[in-house]
């Protein structure tokens, strides 16, 4: 099993942002998007500190968020990047198996992807990472930033609306 250590906290920012979009989504009855939380055993606790200073996955997770948009059901993942492309190597085989099984079940699975190169969001169709992840055999170990062409802007809330996304993509 793998380690948890305070690498597991990267990109927190990036979904706090993401967590308050919920936020104001569940709030205006838009949607209900939960944090689905990684299953760890704590190994080592700081009692002083009340922390966990290191822990193992009990079990491989699936995605970050799981939910319902006016009845349709999505889940996604978050993944941030420093480089000029999304590393597939971010991407789990697990995941990958879990978004095409909710999608087979008429789900919408996707990533949110936030550049930090150039603080850019998108959202990337499962089918989209999926055809990349099929020709990972073929050379190709990540998704080039000129790949992405579904580009979420923050609103004058301050709030990532991916939603507007999903409906231009359902077309709703």
């Amino acid at each position: 099993m793998g380690y948890w250590n305070s690498r597991g906290l990267r990109g927190n920012s990036f979904e706090e942002l993401i967590n308050y979009t919920n936020e104001i989504y569940k709030k205006n009855n838009l949607a209900l998007i939960e944090k689905i939380p990684t299953p760890i055993k704590p190994v080592e606790l700081d009692n002083k500190n009340h922390t966990i200073s290191l822990a193992y996955f009990e079990k491989k997770s699936t995605v970050d968020y799981i939910g319902v948009v006016q009845g349709i059901a999505i889940c996604f993942d978050a993944k941030e990047t420093a480089k000029k492309s999304l590393p597939l190597q971010n991407i789990h085989e697990h995941q990958i198996e879990f978004m095409d099984r909710f999608e087979k079940q008429q789900g919408i699975s996707f990533i949110l992807v936030h550049f930090l190169f150039n603080d850019t969001y998108f959202y990337l169709p499962f089918k989209n990472l999926k055809e990349a992840w099929e020709n990972l055999r073929y050379g190709r170990k990540s998704i080039p930033y000129e790949k992405f062409e579904h580009q979420i802007f923050l609103s004058s809330n301050y709030f990532l609306n991916y939603l507007d996304i999903i409906n231009k993509i359902i077309g709703t």
